[in-house]
């Protein structure tokens, strides 16, 4: 599976958004995503083994519960390709930066403090 595909399902990418914030055992996770999404566990559970199969969830045992955490290198592979449209957005950020810095200065002069 593409990793678009992968990250193309909002209950997918609310379940990387929860493992960004660090690991969490598979009850957890499934409480959250029952409640936001109203969808069973087996269904939580087939997201799950997704992520896991495609390398953007890990998975370890900690007596009976499984403790998922973020897979990293499919991230990484994302972001490469992503890395090719940054000029895209990058320049126009640039350039607000540079007018927000410009307002503060004028702010500051405008009010008698010194550059």
């Amino acid at each position: 599976m593409h990793a678009f595909d992968v990250l193309g399902d909002p209950v997918r990418r609310r379940i990387l958004e929860l493992l960004a914030d660090g690991e969490r055992a598979a009850g957890a996770v499934t409480e959250v995503i029952r409640a936001e999404f109203g969808i069973s566990q087996p269904a939580v559970s087939q997201h799950l083994k997704v992520l896991r199969d495609n390398g953007f969830a890990v998975v370890r045992q900690d007596g009976a519960r499984r403790l998922y955490a973020v897979g990293h290198a499919p991230l990484r592979d994302v972001d490469g390709w992503l890395d090719r449209f940054r000029r895209h957005w990058t320049p126009p950020l640039d350039a607000l930066a540079t007018e927000i810095a410009r307002g503060k200065r004028e702010r500051r002069l405008s009010q008698g403090e010194n550059p």
